[in-house]
């Protein structure tokens, strides 16, 4: 089905907001106006990347960034600061490796060649063109592949974007056989099972670092001299539902323990000796990971001693807002007497609490490798 005439003329809609943008920034700067927020929307950008000639080696490279975002335990993702600074790299990736894979044209040439080739008339157009590169690679949106690992190589892909507002669905946008005209179909998360979509969107997990990518604190079987004190470790994680719509990727779950690690108070002014801390770890749960027992082999606690009566644990899935906090409490013991301290978790207020509430010692010794359902996650927590 066609899209409208201003749609059916990509080139033309470009080149319009080009020119508003630089009549609202004279000086070339970036400006508030609404010209520059259409030119840098994650709807302006699908229809620009809509718009280009993309061949294969194109598909190819921004398989091979979200591919090793995806390795490195981030989402199908390629920032567009990526995409222009270090073609193919995915999210976490070292220079080293970057370095390693090269393109005769990568999508970055592509998207310059064609904004010149929109501005080519207009005085200055070369600086108007990086202007907006830079722009773009500073604006944190990125193209999402869901389901990339179902590619079969060489079909070309539907270009939407995730409109915010929680949708389900949304027009996708891609050039007609004669490379004349976009045309438009519907794109639901069932499309995107069957055939590549790429989903312009924005990146919220690059700043953290997932918890498969960290290196254990302690190998396995790690105890202190005299055996009494344990290390918490978490096993495994397993997602019951998807906590975001599919046009805004994946669920990004934060896992945080409250407590007094490697208590070993002996007197009253021991306590001044010691200050909970809290673990602050993310898990990235892809859209085809639903339902999956994702296998881990990571340190919660490292100093778990038998004073330690009870933990605080936090597992909220990230969704913005203002930065609030969950006050609660650890509790240990010595002299046959228990102490409080309150700890401060931080969270986001429009975050999605999982589960909170305190874990106590004889509870997860008694629950030690078992499942535990934590509303809609699944997690096995070790204490040895």
């Amino acid at each position: 089905m066609m899209v409208s005439d201003l749609f059916s003329r990509p080139s033309a809609l470009f080149a319009l907001m080009v020119l508003c943008f630089l009549s609202c920034s004279p000086q070339g700067k970036p400006s508030d106006s609404a010209s520059q927020s259409d030119i840098l929307s994650h709807r302006g950008f699908a229809r620009v990347l809509s718009s280009l000639a993309l061949d294969s080696e194109n598909l190819s490279e921004v398989y091979d960034a979200v591919s090793e975002s995806s390795l490195n335990g981030y989402d199908e993702e390629y920032m567009l600061s990526d995409l222009i600074a270090s073609p193919g790299s995915g999210v976490g990736a070292s220079s080293t490796k970057a370095a390693r894979k090269s393109y005769s044209r990568p999508l970055r040439n592509v998207l310059q060649e064609y904004l010149e080739q929109q501005l080519s008339t207009k005085a200055g157009g070369t600086m108007t063109v990086q202007r907006y590169l830079d722009l773009l690679s500073d604006s944190k949106m990125q193209i999402y592949w869901p389901y990339s690992e179902l590619w079969d190589g060489s079909t070309f892909p539907i270009i939407t974007f995730d409109p915010g507002d929680g949708s389900e669905s949304n027009y996708g946008y891609f050039l007609s056989d004669d490379a004349a005209s976009l045309d438009s179909v519907l794109v639901t998360e069932s499309v995107a099972q069957q055939r590549p979509v790429w989903v312009v969107n924005i990146n919220d997990d690059s700043l953290y670092t997932p918890l498969e990518a960290l290196d254990p604190f302690l190998p396995s079987g790690t105890k202190s001299q005299d055996g009494s004190s344990k290390v918490l470790r978490l096993k495994s994680f397993k997602m019951h539902r998807n906590y975001d719509s599919w046009l805004a990727g994946a669920s990004e779950f934060f896992l945080k323990c409250g407590a007094v690690n490697g208590f070993r108070a002996t007197k009253d002014e021991d306590l001044l000796l010691y200050n909970p801390s809290v673990t602050d770890c993310m898990i990235v749960v892809r859209r085809s990971q639903l339902g999956r027992t994702l296998p881990f082999d990571s340190i919660l606690l490292t100093d778990f001693t038998p004073q330690m009566e009870n933990i605080a644990f936090l597992i909220h899935e990230d969704d913005g807002g203002t930065t609030t906090e969950w006050k609660c409490e650890a509790v240990v013991k010595y002299n046959s007497k228990s102490y409080g301290f309150t700890i401060n978790i931080p969270y986001k207020d429009r975050d999605d609490i999982v589960w909170r509430g305190s874990l106590s010692r004889d509870f997860l010794l008694s629950s030690s490798n078992r499942a535990l359902r934590m509303g809609d996650v699944e997690i096995v927590l070790e204490l040895d």
